[in-house]
């Protein structure tokens, strides 16, 4: 059994790079991100806390700490100028961050939802505002990042001034939309974990095409057609397209975490998820919530998405409506880097922002 599991490692790893290598010359032709200038303010192991701002933090300015989902790389929120959440937030006079995580390796290969959703979180806002704990911040994610952010902001609560979530599936079982089948008939999830102790992208993207083929390549391929007409259109998608060939690794700790306490026993929405010492759910959230979700996803249903934002304890609550894009490749990334996203949907969320950030000064 043992040269069979290395045999899988082997293949598997060998496909993520190779993909990496077809990243590489895609970039040679110019679809590589073009990312805005940053510097990096802290360094820990799991990840890099990018930093976008002018200096100055003795303002008034929101503070915004970005949490992309950790199996993916942190640019898809800055792509290029055109289609930035990182560029349209500094024009709108904010204070940007934005977490770069790092591939698992060793011990981080035993990161779960407590580490990634807590303490390397909590660690950044630490960075942000050093020795200030009364200072919070604004957390703007997507996806899984949604729900490690969800995490954090329910079990420290005093360190969040609010928080938009992009398609964050927060509950689960019966709502899990198209991975439903594959969770409810898979295997459990230490048996992948036994073969990788970090799950290789290109198993995680294997299983996301077989849960729903449509969203990961027919639609895709109709993008593409639809795209042709547009050059910014096109040049979007292919960007879209080069950055799902640098799919990052999962550590296998939260593989296990996600497949199990989230897909399978739907903790979280159930109030069950242990953090830190104490069990967290939408009860346990208080900061205010903006979610955003799309009525026509099958990967993440409305229902995932509105569920929990109706039963969070929020006093302060917003839904909106994103009704998609062409040029995007996925649909589900569309909310980060759609044309119309960007001329509808952020100035919205945006906006939400600052009535909070008066509102608290």
């Amino acid at each position: 059994m043992q040269p069979l599991s290395t045999g899988i490692r082997w293949w598997f790893e060998s496909l993520d790079q190779a993909r990496r290598q077809r990243g590489v010359a895609m970039d040679r032709l110019g679809y590589g991100p073009r990312e805005s200038t940053s510097w990096i303010v802290l360094s820990v192991p799991g990840l890099r806390l990018r930093c976008y701002n002018d200096g100055n933090t003795d303002d008034d300015r929101p503070v915004v700490l970005i949490v992309p989902a950790p199996i993916k790389r942190h640019y898809i929120w800055d792509m290029s100028p055109e289609c930035s959440v990182v560029q349209h937030a500094l024009k709108q006079g904010m204070r940007v961050y934005l977490i770069e995580w790092e591939d698992p390796d060793g011990p981080t290969s035993q990161f779960g939802l407590q580490e990634y959703g807590y303490t390397l979180i909590d660690q950044c806002v630490e960075a942000i505002h050093p020795g200030e704990p009364e200072k919070k911040v604004f957390l703007l994610a997507h996806s899984l990042g949604g729900v490690l952010a969800t995490i954090y902001a329910a079990r420290r609560g005093e360190r969040v001034a609010g928080m938009a979530l992009i398609e964050t599936p927060l509950h689960f079982g019966k709502d899990s939309g198209s991975f439903a089948p594959l969770v409810a008939f898979g295997p459990p999830a230490d048996r992948v974990t036994q073969v990788f102790e970090r799950v290789p992208g290109s198993v995680l993207s294997m299983v996301s095409s077989a849960a729903s083929p449509t969203t990961f390549n027919a639609e895709r391929y109709a993008d593409f057609i639809a795209s042709l007409g547009s050059s910014r259109h096109m040049k979007n998608h292919i960007q879209v397209e080069r950055w799902t060939l640098d799919e990052a690794p999962m550590a296998g700790a939260l593989f296990e975490q996600v497949v199990e306490e989230l897909y399978r026993k739907d903790s979280l929405m159930c109030g069950k998820l242990f953090i830190r010492g104490r069990h967290i759910g939408p009860r346990s959230l208080s900061s205010p919530l903006l979610s955003v979700y799309d009525p026509h996803s099958v990967v993440i249903p409305p229902a995932s998405v509105i569920a929990f934002h109706d039963a969070a304890a929020s006093r302060t609550k917003q839904l909106l409506r994103y009704e998609g894009d062409t040029g995007v490749a996925l649909a589900h990334v569309g909310g980060l880097m759609g044309e119309n996203a960007h001329r509808h949907l952020w100035p919205q969320i945006f906006a939400w922002l600052h009535v909070l950030n008066a509102v608290r000064h």
